[in-house]
């Protein structure tokens, strides 16, 4: 079985996300996905981030109905800041039946390079690479065996734009799963 390692802050989770990941569902791309909730991705700054446990618990209510859809707060008991090396090192032990891909937008791919031991990363696991509509994708990784383009669909959503929308006192109704977009509302979660 192929399992789709979707790593992320989710800070929140969006539509955008899960269509992504519905999209490789129903492509047969993947078997099934993990969503990764990352603790302290080390190239974005950790103060922005709402609490690791309330991504989580968005993250779980956005996606509790799709049994294709597992969610993974695995990276909160390894070392801080979360390399993905380290916690795709810790799954394939302990998991050591599973195939792991890993999916990302064309943004991280252009920042691949920086990662730590990116290219054991690249050597040993496929990378799914859907297009972000304000990223360039085009230089030399895209030649690389390991990494596959999907033809996805576009969205323009992202995590900081729902958080000034909610910031600004708007609504991010039907820019986020439903049950989300009620517990955002019922909460102070990025006010």
């Amino acid at each position: 079985m192929l399992v789709g390692l979707f790593f992320g802050s989710f800070n929140p989770i969006h539509n955008g996300h899960l269509i992504i990941a519905q999209h490789l569902l129903n492509e047969l791309v993947v078997d099934q996905i993990w969503i990764i909730v990352s603790p302290h991705n080390p190239l974005k700054e950790k103060s922005s981030l709402a609490k690791d446990y309330d991504r989580l618990h968005l993250v779980r209510l956005a996606t509790e109905d799709n049994p294709k859809i597992k969610v993974s707060n695995i990276e909160f008991n390894l070392p801080k800041p979360s390399y993905t090396i380290d916690t795709l090192t810790h799954l394939k032990e302990k998991y050591p039946e599973q195939e792991f891909a890993l999916i990302m937008g064309g943004d991280n791919l252009v920042s691949l390079p920086k990662w730590k031991n990116y290219e054991l990363i690249l050597r040993d696991y496929r990378i799914l690479v859907y297009k972000r509509p304000s990223y360039e994708t085009d230089f030399e990784l895209l030649n690389h065996p390991n990494i596959i383009i999907l033809n996805a669909p576009l969205l323009e959503i992202s995590s900081t734009m729902i958080r000034d929308l909610i910031r600004k006192g708007k609504s991010v109704q039907y820019l986020v799963p439903e049950k989300v977009f009620e517990e955002l509302s019922s909460s102070k979660l990025y006010h």
